[in-house]
């Protein structure tokens, strides 16, 4: 039977180190983590009681902005003890988010050597690359080995290393394939490991993007997969929970880019992180939506003619954003996944156009007939279930075009487009409908 938040947390503060040494296998790090940030005196009183492996955990399951903050307050030793429990990328993580150099020294001088060099050469790759991503400590096996002297390897040194897959290299570290522990296990002893290799085997480069990475793994669906360098060399591996993380990020990074809001914007940001984050957007929409106001301008001749025509005009333009941001949306997201290429474009596009027609004029007969009863005159209805069809086509076809030219500008599609998209709707909307009304404004009055 599991135990409640409340039931685990006063295990923590109450019980002794063997009711917690007892309990701890089954508890996982993340729930104790749930708990310890919940309140600072919790945090106190139960990290310093936890084994050193499980408090590697805990930091390791922690945010990498904050995994120093739970291992600052150990002393030098006990600090020590806590990293040699730690993987070398969850230090790198940890390292990579600090300023302070005399902290970063502190860290790396509680590594032994061959750990040094590991984060070290963590910490040379771009954090958002598969470099950065990856961890150094895996299995590999050597080619010419026998499966005997393969399993006997395993038995001697790989412990939690050993996942489901073991990458098979030559001598020179060059990666040769992969190989399930299953075929391991199920084949003669004398066999050579080389004969029982899929050479077939899905790479990562070591500076291949955190996106293209994590497409692989949706598309491919594995759990782990081999990270190499120019010459083919395997120097790390990327397990699917640092890809959850990628994902996570990414997607968190282009809703906030859709909205106009920094990536890195978060609910617990500062008040002048958010301002800094919102403001630059807040101005460029200032400046188009003087754009907008000046196509209506443009018309106010026609307006002061027939007033009722100011009621109507911000439904024409607040449909087509909308509709501009349901393809948008689509969009931005097929360009990240990668689904959308030179040989579907077009297919895309025309389906966009079509969905633009068909939206537009269910929305346009229905403002239509809305409009011209509220004006008294069919025309007037003519007016704005025109406009509203122009609309919402040329709001579908800016959904896809816009991001499509920024991504070939090589800039992020989901940053400006939909502060572009959104000028298009409406200075497209209002001048559709005013113009519209200009033309027929003899049948209006």
């Amino acid at each position: 039977m599991s135990m409640t938040n409340e039931q685990l947390r006063q295990l923590l503060i109450e019980g002794t180190p063997e009711q917690i040494q007892d309990a701890i296998d089954n508890i996982h790090p993340a729930d104790i983590l749930d708990i310890i940030n919940n309140s600072e005196e919790d945090l106190n009183i139960i990290l310093p009681k936890l084994p050193n492996d499980v408090i590697a955990s805990i930091i390791e399951e922690e945010e990498d902005e904050d995994k120093y903050d739970l291992l600052e307050p150990f002393l030098k030793e006990r600090q020590k003890a806590i990293l040699e429990e730690m993987s070398d990328d969850e230090i790198a993580d940890l390292i990579g988010e600090l300023e302070d150099e005399k902290q970063i020294k502190e860290v790396l001088d509680n590594l032994d050597s061959e750990n040094q060099d590991n984060v070290k050469q963590l910490l040379s790759y771009e954090p958002d690359t598969a470099g950065g991503l990856m961890s150094t400590e895996f299995i590999s096996i050597h080619s010419n080995n026998t499966v005997l002297e393969t399993l006997w390897y395993l038995q001697k040194y790989a412990e939690q290393d050993a996942k489901y897959y073991l990458y098979v290299v030559d001598k020179s570290k060059v990666l040769k394939g992969v190989i399930a522990l299953r075929d391991i296990v199920t084949s003669s002893f004398g066999t050579k490991i080389i004969d029982i290799t899929n050479p077939n085997v899905k790479t990562l480069f070591y500076k291949d993007d955190q996106e293209e990475v994590a497409n692989r793994f949706i598309k491919y669906g594995f759990v782990m997969m081999p990270v190499v360098d120019e010459e083919n060399h395997l120097i790390g591996v990327v397990e699917v929970d640092d890809v959850m993380d990628v994902m996570e990020d990414e997607t968190t990074e282009d809703i906030n880019l859709l909205a106009g809001v920094s990536g890195e914007e978060r609910v617990d940001s500062t008040v002048l992180e958010s301002f800094k984050s919102r403001t630059p957007w807040l101005i460029v929409n200032l400046f188009t939506a003087v754009m907008a106001a000046a196509v209506v301008n443009q018309f106010s001749a026609t307006i002061a003619k027939v007033v009722s025509l100011s009621a109507i005009m911000s439904i024409v333009t607040g449909m087509g954003g909308n509709a501009g941001t349901q393809s948008l949306t689509i969009l931005v997201r097929g360009l990240s996944l990668g689904e959308i290429d030179h040989s579907n474009a077009f297919k895309i596009f025309c389906k966009e156009i079509m969905v633009g027609v068909l939206t537009g004029v269910i929305i346009g007969v229905i403002v239509a007939i809305g409009s011209m009863f509220f004006a008294g005159n069919p025309y007037f209805g003519l007016v704005a279930g025109l406009a509203m069809l122009l609309n919402m086509v040329a709001a579908n076809l800016a959904g896809f075009i816009v991001p499509v030219i920024l991504r070939k500008m090589n800039i992020d599609p989901a940053l400006a487009s939909g502060v572009f998209v959104t000028t298009v709707t409406d200075c497209l909307g209002f001048f559709f409908f005013l113009g519209l009304a200009t033309l027929f404004l003899p049948l209006l009055r």
